[in-house]
């Protein structure tokens, strides 16, 4: 267990739940289920099962390292990687590797967002272990594939091949054939009938080694921007070339950059009760009902002819709702959001079109 390592990918803001998620403050620190812990708290305790404390790494805005210190008070300001500028995932999962270049060549590594649902612990932590023991006896970049019950368009998909690897020692791994991202409702709905699809978890397992090489050889532009980094991993150099890093470096997805390139992808399909929790939707599905079918947090919400609605309100605030249907409304300090639901996509514009038109105060 001591060369397991995890990457906790926490840098996000969380636009589509805003207002709940603002810049100052995204999901991944708010205890968006009302569970009394946070996103971020829940993953980390996670990965307790599979990793060593010591050697679990959380990678973040530095606007956040503070907020990453209080709700995680038991890690070291090592174990937390600030990146100066969001340059989406390959660049930060670059910087990890790298980073844990220095403690252990021998490391296997699992990359996670902070954000997502895990409903199924157990079965969860039962994967990964299946999975490092797979990619510690192979050069495969490994992700965890969920077994889709919708088509729904909100996720990215993976079709994968149906033919069992004559190879593999896990009957249930398979190569992977293409990623494809968000589809139209049609689309989602080929893939589901077919069989041979699966949602894109954003969950990934390799080793140091496996990764590293795929960096030299799909982006290495990136790669050498990150090697020329070692040695001043863990010094007091660090902050400062990574200042330096950040400004050069291209902002590109590790789908887009490596997974979709790469020939040793493979997938282990899997079902842990898993959300990414991306949207209100996604948090309506799981949320309590009452009998109207109206998700409600808030102690004094009334309402009159209103159903299957979402309704998140400041805690003792008197709200008064009539006549609404499949609507999203969220009030947070200075904002109220009144939302369709099947219109929630929209919302990240809205955030852009406020940020433009009434300032980054409301963002």
């Amino acid at each position: 267990m001591r060369n397991n390592f995890c990457v906790i990918m926490a840098g996000g803001i969380g636009a589509r739940f805003w207002p709940m998620s603002r810049t100052a403050h995204p999901k991944q620190f708010i205890d968006i289920l009302g569970t009394g812990t946070t996103l971020i708290q829940q993953t980390f305790k996670r990965f307790l099962h599979v990793c060593p404390k010591e050697n679990i790494y959380i990678v973040t805005n530095e606007i956040y390292r503070d907020l990453v210190m209080e709700q995680l008070p038991g890690l070291s300001e090592e174990q937390v990687l600030c990146e100066p500028d969001r340059r989406n995932t390959a660049p930060c999962i670059a910087y990890a590797a790298y980073k844990i270049s220095m403690k252990n060549k021998h490391a296997n590594i699992v990359v996670a967002p902070s954000d997502h649902l895990i409903l199924k612990e157990d079965t969860f932590v039962k994967q990964i272990k299946t999975a490092f023991k797979i990619t510690a006896e192979n050069n495969w970049l490994l992700t965890l594939g969920i077994e889709p019950s919708r088509p729904d368009t909100g996720y990215g998909y993976i079709r994968f091949y149906k033919e069992p690897l004559i190879e593999g020692k896990d009957k249930e791994v398979r190569k992977v054939r293409t990623f494809t991202e968000k589809p139209k409702l049609k689309t989602a709905k080929e893939f589901l009938k077919s069989g041979d699809y699966l949602w894109n978890s954003g969950i990934f397992i390799w080793s140091l080694n496996s990764i590293l090489d795929a960096f030299k050889q799909h982006l290495p532009e990136v790669d050498n921007i990150f090697k020329e980094g070692i040695g001043k991993y863990g010094t007091r150099e660090e902050t400062a070339f990574i200042q330096k890093a950040y400004t050069v470096c291209e902002s590109i997805s590790i789908d887009y950059g490596v997974m979709e390139k790469a020939e040793n992808v493979y997938v282990l399909p899997s079902e842990f009760g898993w959300s990414d929790l991306g949207t209100y939707g996604s948090l309506f599905d799981l949320r309590t009902k009452n009998d109207a079918h109206n998700a409600i947090t808030g102690n004094n919400v009334m309402t009159y002819d209103t159903n299957n609605c979402i309704i998140h309100m400041p805690k003792d605030k008197l709200v008064v709702l009539q006549g609404l249907k499949d609507y999203i409304v969220v009030e947070d300090d200075d904002i109220l959001l009144v939302c369709q639901k099947r219109e929630e996509q929209q919302i990240r514009q809205i955030v852009k079109d406020v940020k433009m038109e009434k300032g980054e105060q409301f963002v």
